[in-house]
């Protein structure tokens, strides 16, 4: 597998199995501006990977002004926190993180996240799993609202590390995610997936690699 400079980490679904809580959170804010809940194909189309601005735009059809989008979105992350918070034997990182991060510091390998959550979100990932142990939260980009999608989050994370998105890695989890960060520049596109969608996302445009969790994820100079 080619060598890389930097990585670039999505959030929920990849370093953290959450999607279970957003699909329920969003939910509940589907049931009250359309009375009724998302489907599978909505989820995987409209939602994942997408900023809750474009996900609440959606749901409106394109209604909603700027002070019920800020509204709608804080309710469904908060909505989304106590799901968390309730589920104590899955809210923990996925299976070999921690690790890894350990490695990439190691090897002085630079890297950061690029998640489509909200600065409430963020700031409570890094509460709860101590990210700051390997990031700096300055260094973390998320939906503050300036991003026009998450293409545009992908090419500031690459700012941030200092590394060409070519020469770059990306974890992902998404439909979404992956024609993003190829659509962003990267070639490099590792999936975090069930076993059963492997086949499916390994015929996409710049993934090389599907996998369950980081077990076993290391970086060595000029084999990975």
């Amino acid at each position: 597998m080619a060598e890389y400079q930097g990585v670039i980490f999505d959030f929920n679904g990849t370093l953290f199995f959450d999607n279970d809580k957003h699909v329920l959170a969003w939910n509940e804010i589907s049931k009250i501006l359309r009375n009724k809940e998302i489907t599978d194909q909505e989820l995987h189309e409209k939602f994942n990977g997408t900023p809750n601005e474009q996900i609440i735009r959606y749901m409106t059809d394109n209604q909603a002004d700027a002070e019920e989008i800020l509204k709608y979105s804080r309710m469904k992350e908060s909505f989304y926190r106590e799901y968390c918070r309730k589920d104590r034997e899955t809210f923990h990182l996925v299976k070999g993180v921690t690790e890894y991060f350990d490695d990439l510091l190691n090897a002085g390998i630079p890297f950061t996240i690029a998640s489509a959550s909200i600065k409430e979100n963020i700031d409570f990932f890094i509460e709860s799993f101590h990210l700051d142990r390997w990031i700096a939260p300055d260094q973390i980009v998320y939906d503050d609202g300036t991003y026009k999608n998450k293409i545009a989050m992908f090419k500031d994370a690459s700012k941030k590390i200092g590394v060409p998105l070519s020469e770059c890695r990306i974890y992902e989890d998404s439909y979404s995610g992956i024609r993003s960060g190829y659509e962003a520049g990267c070639r490099q596109l590792v999936i975090i997936c069930e076993k059963e969608k492997e086949a499916e996302y390994q015929i996409l445009p710049g993934v090389i690699e599907t996998r369950q969790d980081f077990d076993g994820v290391t970086f060595q100079k000029g084999q990975n």
